[in-house]
């Protein structure tokens, strides 16, 4: 049970690994990577602005102190001047306090001043990296671009993209389609013409008598005709502008009984 859990983890890693790949655009990455450094380099150009802002504090904070030793040491010599040796003392004694706390607030400006130097160091080296990343991304995604415009037009020159396969598929299901309607359509019509498919209508179906009369009256118009013909050849030209005057099967008749009358006085 357990090799059978691993080899579906496996498979299932695979098939998640190939569609992560198939879905990933190198352009995509680039630009999220970009923003990724810019986030950074926001992130270092605060921390300077924050350790720049606890060094002024600092300066002033000293600046402060350093005045209120001055003062002290002023009072101090006021006081001995006027024979008060005891406010002499006490001025002097809070000077130095304050000159120590002036010591530790040196010390620790000296160290912020060393971090903000390091940090803005740290952020015109980082600031050079982004903008080299910035040129090369822009380069490569621009040769990914051209790369891939290419590889799509050879694609469709061969045919085998994925959008020019379709539509060949789309031609070739309307040509099959067509002639499958062409050739349905001829059978239908012999059929038709054979007689073996009925006209379910009634507008076209005729029944043998139908037929065999059709048949008669077409032999009728060509006896007709070469009855005509006959008159025209024995009768001349008077009998010729009758014979086409005369469209009807009783003046053919007549002018046939004519003929054959001449033919028999001769």
């Amino acid at each position: 049970m357990s090799g059978v859990m691993k080899r579906m983890g496996m498979i299932f890693r695979a098939k998640a690994n190939k569609a992560l790949d198939r879905a990933e655009d190198p352009r995509e990455t680039l630009d999220y990577s970009y923003q990724k450094q810019l986030e950074l380099l926001q992130k270092v150009r605060r921390g300077v602005a924050d350790v720049a802002t606890s060094r002024k504090r600092l300066e002033l904070q000293l600046n402060q102190l350093q005045g209120q030793s001055s003062k002290l040491e002023d009072q101090g010599r006021k006081a001995l001047a006027l024979g008060r040796e005891d406010l002499a003392r006490e001025a002097l004694s809070r000077r130095a306090s304050l000159q120590q706390q002036v010591s530790d607030l040196e010390v620790q400006h000296q160290t912020l001043q060393g971090e903000e130097e390091k940090l803005t160091l740290a952020a015109q080296r980082l600031q050079a990296k982004v903008d080299a990343f910035r040129t090369k991304k822009e380069t490569i995604k621009a040769t990914y671009t051209a790369a891939q415009a290419q590889t799509r037009i050879a694609e469709s020159f061969s045919g085998i993209s994925e959008e020019m396969s379709d539509v060949g598929l789309a031609i070739q299901r309307a040509e099959d389609k067509t002639a499958q309607l062409q050739a349905r359509a001829g059978a239908i019509d012999e059929l038709l013409a054979s007689g073996a498919l009925d006209d379910q209508s009634g507008l076209g179906s005729k029944d043998d008598i139908q037929a065999e009369l059709d048949r008669l009256s077409g032999g009728t118009d060509v006896e007709l005709e070469l009855q005509r013909m006959k008159a025209e050849l024995a009768g001349g030209p008077s009998a010729q502008q009758s014979a086409i005057e005369g469209g009807a099967p009783g003046a053919g008749q007549q002018s046939q009984s004519q003929t054959q009358h001449r033919f028999d006085k001769q």
